[in-house]
Protein backbone atom coordinates (compact mmCIF):
# COMPACT_ATOMS: atom_id res chain seq x y z
CA UNK A 1 0.00 0.00 0.00
CA UNK A 2 1.19 3.57 -0.91
CA UNK A 3 0.46 7.16 1.24
CA UNK A 4 2.07 9.55 2.91
CA UNK A 5 4.93 8.61 4.94
CA UNK A 6 5.44 9.41 8.95
CA UNK A 7 8.78 9.44 10.66
CA UNK A 8 9.98 7.72 13.87
CA UNK A 9 7.92 10.52 15.66
CA UNK A 10 4.52 9.93 13.32
CA UNK A 11 5.27 13.36 12.18
CA UNK A 12 4.91 13.98 8.75
CA UNK A 13 7.96 13.63 6.24
CA UNK A 14 9.32 16.31 4.39
CA UNK A 15 11.50 16.18 1.56
CA UNK A 16 12.29 19.53 -0.07
CA UNK A 17 8.65 20.73 0.97
CA UNK A 18 6.73 18.07 -0.05
CA UNK A 19 5.18 14.95 1.52
CA UNK A 20 7.47 11.90 0.79
CA UNK A 21 5.07 8.92 -0.62
CA UNK A 22 6.20 5.00 -0.36
CA UNK A 23 5.32 1.77 0.90
CA UNK A 24 3.11 2.37 4.13
CA UNK A 25 2.17 -1.34 5.27
CA UNK A 26 4.40 -1.14 8.01
CA UNK A 27 3.08 2.39 8.93
CA UNK A 28 -0.29 1.30 9.09
CA UNK A 29 0.07 -1.68 11.19
CA UNK A 30 1.84 0.79 13.99
CA UNK A 31 -0.88 2.83 13.35
CA UNK A 32 -3.05 0.21 14.54
CA UNK A 33 -1.59 -1.20 16.99
CA UNK A 34 -0.86 2.38 18.90
CA UNK A 35 -4.07 3.91 18.44
CA UNK A 36 -7.05 3.48 20.56
CA UNK A 37 -10.46 2.47 19.80
CA UNK A 38 -12.22 6.06 18.75
CA UNK A 39 -9.15 7.88 17.35
CA UNK A 40 -10.06 7.36 13.89
CA UNK A 41 -12.91 9.75 13.18
CA UNK A 42 -13.73 8.07 9.91
CA UNK A 43 -13.95 4.35 11.62
CA UNK A 44 -14.07 4.79 15.36
CA UNK A 45 -13.97 1.30 16.57
CA UNK A 46 -10.64 0.46 14.97
CA UNK A 47 -7.41 0.37 17.00
CA UNK A 48 -5.59 -2.11 19.07
CA UNK A 49 -5.12 0.16 22.32
CA UNK A 50 -1.75 -1.78 23.06
CA UNK A 51 -1.04 0.31 25.99
CA UNK A 52 -4.22 -1.14 27.80
CA UNK A 53 -2.39 -5.13 27.28
CA UNK A 54 0.89 -3.70 28.93
CA UNK A 55 -0.15 -5.40 32.38
CA UNK A 56 -2.20 -7.97 30.75
CA UNK A 57 -0.21 -11.25 31.57
CA UNK A 58 -0.98 -13.06 28.38
CA UNK A 59 0.06 -12.22 25.67
CA UNK A 60 -2.08 -13.91 23.56
CA UNK A 61 -5.18 -11.53 24.11
CA UNK A 62 -3.06 -8.79 22.58
CA UNK A 63 -2.08 -11.05 19.84
CA UNK A 64 -6.10 -12.04 19.24
CA UNK A 65 -6.63 -8.11 19.28
CA UNK A 66 -4.10 -6.98 16.57
CA UNK A 67 -5.49 -10.16 14.26
CA UNK A 68 -9.05 -8.99 14.36
CA UNK A 69 -8.11 -5.11 14.05
CA UNK A 70 -5.69 -6.37 11.16
CA UNK A 71 -8.20 -8.20 9.14
CA UNK A 72 -11.13 -5.79 9.73
CA UNK A 73 -8.75 -3.30 8.36
CA UNK A 74 -8.55 -5.55 5.00
CA UNK A 75 -4.91 -7.77 5.79
CA UNK A 76 -4.65 -11.20 5.62
CA UNK A 77 -3.02 -12.28 8.65
CA UNK A 78 0.20 -15.07 8.23
CA UNK A 79 1.60 -14.49 11.94
CA UNK A 80 1.96 -12.08 15.08
CA UNK A 81 4.47 -13.15 17.56
CA UNK A 82 5.03 -11.61 20.99
CA UNK A 83 7.87 -11.75 22.74
CA UNK A 84 8.48 -11.72 26.65
CA UNK A 85 9.63 -7.99 26.16
CA UNK A 86 6.19 -7.31 24.51
CA UNK A 87 7.94 -6.56 20.99
CA UNK A 88 5.74 -7.74 18.55
CA UNK A 89 6.58 -9.27 14.82
CA UNK A 90 3.90 -8.98 12.57
CA UNK A 91 3.87 -10.86 8.88
CA UNK A 92 0.58 -9.64 7.46
CA UNK A 93 -0.09 -7.73 4.27
CA UNK A 94 -2.88 -5.92 2.19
Amino acid sequence: MTDILLDDTLDLQIVDGDFVIGESTAQHQKLLILADKGEFKDVPMRGVGARRFLEDSDPSNLAREIRTEFVADGMTVSKIQIASDLTIQVDANY
